[in-house]
């Protein structure tokens, strides 16, 4: 399985957006650079599915905004 994933920082609430093949690896590897939540994700069965969905998010705005909204509400 592949994941994309976003994760919100406690120090700034900023958010991350990123995929990866070990969900549960990458979110340790991201916790030593500092306090998070893991605030969403999503499975796919193929990587190209997993990479079109980030990039969608990170760089279109009205995906990250649909979705942003959910999270916040």
């Amino acid at each position: 399985m592949y994941y994309v994933y976003v994760i919100k920082f406690k120090r700034n609430n900023q958010f991350y957006i990123g995929y990866t093949k070990d969900l549960r690896q990458r979110v340790k590897q991201h916790q030593k650079e500092g306090a998070l939540t893991l605030a969403y994700y999503e499975a796919y069965q193929l990587e190209k599915l997993a990479r079109t969905r980030e990039k969608k998010l990170k760089y279109y705005g009205s995906a990250w905004r649909g979705l942003k909204k959910r999270l916040i509400a």
